[in-house]
């Protein structure tokens, strides 16, 4: 690692922010640290989480949040050395984000707030028909390859010469993040049992806070806070990536195979495993 680039494994005003090195790989060893990060969206970074940010080894920022949400909550970047924005939309203008988009919406006040009925309806229709974490995962899967795979591609590209490892985040960091990060780990080996751990913990992370507020935003749309619509906000159920992961088996034959299904390149794919899996 270049001496101005500092290992971290917190980030002051994010909640769910990790490192994804020190996975246990099925061939033995572990995933490189400094290479490869996932987190929520950025918007309430502190000074200190900027300040840690720009030292870090991170260069590269994935953002897989739609317009609406990205406009609502602007991510908080250093101004003291540049980074490369890269916005990706993987919900497919799907239910899924038209939940996600009124939510966001949700926290507009004064000009250009949505209007009270069409948020109603909005939220109405998306309450009729909530699908379940897993079928909304497949979903994302199903037509999601070449957003994925120029993530993967990305960190396959990234270097310990400059400042360019990868961080991923949408808005609470467990969906579209918790699947594009899943798909890598186990495109380079990492152990299924230790992939569905780290997803599953983006709950406990989320908890408190983040959760009460997302919930709260739900609650002035006038929308009860049902067990399902609790779960597709805040929680991250280990059967929900397992879904997606056995979609991507039966369909692709593997992470790595379906990566390669959306254009990531042989060399690219063994450049990614060379540079998180060392």
């Amino acid at each position: 690692m270049t001496s101005h680039s500092a290992l971290i494994t917190t980030l002051d005003g994010a909640v769910n922010f990790r490192d994804l090195g020190g996975m246990p790989l099925t061939g033995g060893g572990q995933t490189r640290p400094g290479v490869f990060y996932r987190s929520e969206a950025l918007n309430t970074l502190t000074p200190e989480g900027e300040a840690a940010l720009a030292a870090s080894p991170i260069g590269v920022i994935v953002d897989f949040r739609m317009d609406t949400e990205r406009a609502g909550a602007p991510d908080v970047l250093p101004e003291t050395r540049p980074f490369k924005v890269v916005n990706l939309s993987v919900m497919q203008g799907g239910l899924a984000g038209a939940a996600q988009a009124a939510f966001a919406a949700a926290d507009h006040t004064g000009a250009g707030a949505p209007d009270p009925a069409a948020m109603q309806q909005l939220m109405s229709n998306v309450l009729a028909a909530i699908p379940t974490l897993g079928e909304m995962y497949v979903q994302m899967l199903d037509g999601g390859a070449p957003a994925f795979a120029e993530v993967a591609g990305l960190v396959a590209a990234s270097t310990d010469e400059t400042p360019s490892a990868v961080l991923i985040h949408c808005t609470a960091g467990k969906d579209r993040t918790g699947v594009s990060a899943a798909l890598i780990l186990d495109a380079v080996g990492v152990e299924r049992d230790a992939i569905v751990i780290d997803y599953a913990s983006s709950a406990q992370h989320l908890a408190g806070p983040w959760s009460d507020g997302m919930l709260e935003m739900v609650r002035r749309l006038g929308a009860p806070a049902t067990p399902a619509l609790v779960q597709l906000i805040t929680g991250t159920p280990p059967e929900a990536i397992t879904q997606a992961l056995a979609w991507v088996d039966a369909h692709f034959g593997g992470s790595a195979q379906y990566l390669q299904s959306g254009g990531l390149s042989d060399a690219q794919l063994a450049a990614l495993r060379a540079r998180l899996a060392a």
